[in-house]
């Protein structure tokens, strides 16, 4: 498994402090990919760029996929741009997935037939994995959940001993608070419309 799978699965695990967004999840599983292929040495990050590195074959399909759409030519991606790109609905891509693989179950929440239904993770080895993880306080896995809400406070940025991962994190990060004051900003906006509409 990855830690990108890891931080989907402990996202979905029932009760999490509160609900996480798919856009915010989204950009996380993303610098979750992007770390995973600097631990593989598929790629490097330099000056905030994401440089190819060395061949590699990943044994995780949707991380051989992310390896695949690295930008060759130089100067290469900037880290936040590789984010936002391949972040894009990379929430809903890991739902398949996990969900084709059996590690995911859709369940209806409440008593009703009809209630809202969501994803909750299937009792596996893969879940247990991404459990213990989370339980141990495994620094990355940690720092991407607390960007999107869950476990420590957002923001949080622990140092790590690998500058790329460093990097990685911190671009996470400003990437979800960029993306909440555009929400903000849109709410703003549409109280302000609503209200011409209504009038004095």
């Amino acid at each position: 498994m990855s830690t990108a799978k890891d931080l989907f699965l402990i996202s979905v695990d029932p009760g999490p402090e509160r609900d996480v967004g798919q856009g915010d999840l989204s950009l996380a599983l993303a610098g979750a990919e992007l770390i995973d292929l600097v631990g593989a040495g598929a790629v490097t990050v330099d000056d905030d760029r994401v440089v190819p590195g060395g061949p590699s074959e990943p044994g995780d399909r949707l991380l051989a996929e992310a390896g695949a759409g690295l930008v060759r030519q130089p100067p290469y991606e900037l880290v936040e741009d590789w984010l936002w790109r391949r972040g894009r609905d990379l929430a809903s891509t890991y739902r398949t997935a996990l969900e084709e693989d059996g590690e995911l179950r859709r369940r209806r929440s409440g008593r009703l037939p009809f209630g809202p239904e969501r994803v909750e993770p299937v009792d596996t080895p893969a879940r247990r994995r991404a459990v213990g993880r989370r339980e141990e306080g495994e620094p990355v896995l940690a720092a991407l959940a607390s960007a999107v809400g869950i476990g420590g406070q957002p923001g949080e940025e622990p140092g790590f001993a690998d500058e790329a991962v460093t990097s990685v994190v911190a671009a996470v990060h400003d990437a979800v608070m960029e993306l909440e004051a555009v929400r903000q900003r849109r709410t703003i906006e549409n109280t302000a419309f609503a209200n011409i509409w209504r009038g004095p």
